[in-house]
């Protein structure tokens, strides 16, 4: 049987998502379908920051950072159980940029976007603050200001929920196979990967956010041409101990001017990048190669005490970023700014988003849906600003202020694993935690903070089917899990399929 519905949206990472999201808000009627599980490619595999891109200032990306700006506390205010704020320390070296030009694009960073919550930018002596000992003591000057983390694969998945609970279907692990006008309609086929089984869709409008996968969407699936181009990008990352005391991230600049973040990550770690290398090929198989993880540690060790070496790096991963392409021929100077491409052959609309970054992927969303306004003049106004994603609902966006409730709500939760929970599911952890008085309630244990209360709605309720998406995209808990630990969990899942067929 053949489904209709207003808006069929291609890829399940964030700008398809946050499209859906937007859509099903405004009462029209979405289908999303990802190939993988969400967030799979390029969305879980960012630098984990909401923020307004500083250094885009010197490619005078001027509307892209102010909109970036913007969006930062737009977004703090909708999730802060997944957003906070972060200061990042920029220590200054003669040898790069001059100090008067930093300071002056951090005067611009902290006036263009109207910032409200957080601190402004302030001058260190890294001979006499904290945030310098971690440094060799020829750094003697530093810039600290503000950006804010994210937990970004499950800020895409919080959109997806949203767009679920706002009526849209979300199909994961099923690829478009083919999509192609017919009688005034999209006529669209989706193959499930686990059965195999094919579905027919017909849809008045068709979004394509494929992300690195775009161009082949265009071609292969929807069989058109576009004068869009997308350049990939490879972006690495590597994962360390955290090597330095205190909360405060560091913004450092390479010997061939590139910066690069080094980031606190889940407690004890850190996350590390990224580098910037043209990409051709498939995006599936993308790793970081050894120049790359080597390029990183120089980075690091050129400001930092104590030297990394590779047996230091716990992890490392890369992502295929679908930029834009402009023209330029420095990866790091192709704009990070988003592109429609709006094909309305025969009226029957195909939206191609090219480019985007994760602080922008709401107003992308918001203009997607402009774009289609005339496909769709009964649609609902403009809605997600002041919309907290699932779990963000909590009184003036103050996670300490909801951790302590929740604190005072469980006590028989350690509180390491009460801020957890706090962190990744906001509101919603009460959905998992309601009836339980105790941790024999939270069912099996699988690892030091993944319980089988956890686990359950993670698949009931986000589409978690294997032990990968919820310790890599759900949770990061994969760090902190033996090997035969994370077998066990997945075959509590292929338990779980037997007895459901």
């Amino acid at each position: 049987m053949t489904q209709t519905v207003d808006l069929f949206v291609i890829g399940g990472g964030i700008n398809g998502a946050g499209i859906a999201r937007d859509a099903a808000g405004r009462g029209l009627s979405v289908v999303l379908a990802e190939k993988d599980d969400l967030a799979q490619g390029t969305s879980s595999r960012s630098g984990k920051l909401v923020h307004g891109g500083l250094r885009y200032l010197e490619y005078y990306e001027f509307r892209l950072v102010r909109e970036a700006l913007i969006e930062r506390e737009v977004l703090l205010n909708s999730a802060a159980h997944i957003i906070w704020p972060m200061r990042f320390v920029l220590p200054h070296s003669r040898d790069d940029r001059p100090a008067w030009l930093v300071r002056l694009g951090l005067f611009l960073y902290d006036h263009l976007g109207g910032r409200k919550k957080l601190p402004p930018t302030r001058v260190l002596n890294l001979g006499t603050a904290p945030e310098g000992r971690a440094l060799k003591d020829s750094y003697k000057k530093g810039f600290e200001y503000s950006d804010c983390w994210v937990d970004d694969a499950r800020l895409v998945v919080l959109n997806a929920l949203d767009a679920a609970e706002h009526g849209a279907k979300v199909l994961t692990r099923s690829a478009c196979t083919s999509a192609r006008r017919v009688d005034g309609m999209w006529q669209i086929e989706v193959q499930d990967g686990r059965t195999g089984e094919k579905r027919q869709f017909r849809a008045r409008a068709l979004v394509n956010a494929g992300g690195p996968w775009v161009n082949d969407i265009i071609g292969r699936v929807a069989g058109s041409n576009s004068r869009r181009a997308v350049r990939l990008v490879k972006g690495s990352h590597i994962i360390t101990p955290k090597f330095w005391e205190g909360s405060q991230a560091y913004l450092v600049q390479n010997h061939d001017k590139r910066v690069i973040f080094i980031n606190p990550y889940e407690g004890d770690k850190a996350l590390i990048g990224t580098t910037d290398i043209p990409y051709e090929g498939a995006p599936e198989p993308v790793e970081a190669d050894e120049d790359e993880i080597t390029y990183l540690l120089a980075a690091v060790n050129r400001y930092f005490k104590r030297a990394l070496t590779r047996e230091d790096v716990i992890e490392h991963f890369s992502g295929v970023r679908p930029l834009y392409d402009d023209g330029n021929g420095n990866p790091s100077a192709v704009t990070r700014d988003y592109v429609f491409d709006l094909d309305k052959t025969a009226q029957v609309p195909m939206l191609n988003v090219f480019g985007g970054k994760i602080t922008t992927f709401r107003k992308l969303s918001e203009h997607a849906m402009h774009s289609l306004r005339e496909i769709f003049p009964h649609m609902g106004g403009d809605w997600t600003a002041t919309a907290p994603l699932p779990g963000g609902d909590m009184a003036r966006a103050d996670f300490e202020g909801f951790l302590q409730e929740v604190s005072a709500a469980y006590p028989f939760l350690p509180f390491e694993l009460c801020h957890h929970w706090a962190r990744l599911y906001g509101t919603r952890m009460h959905r998992f935690l309601h009836g339980t008085n105790s941790l024999a309630d939270l069912g099996r244990k699988f690892g030091p903070r993944l319980y089988e209360v956890e686990v359950k709605y993670l698949r009931d309720h986000e589409w978690a089917l294997s032990a990968e998406d919820v310790l890599k995209r759900r949770t990061k808990e994969h760090l902190n899990m033996t090997d035969a630990q994370m077998t066990d969990l997945q075959a509590w899942f292929d338990d779980m399929l037997e007895k459901s067929a």
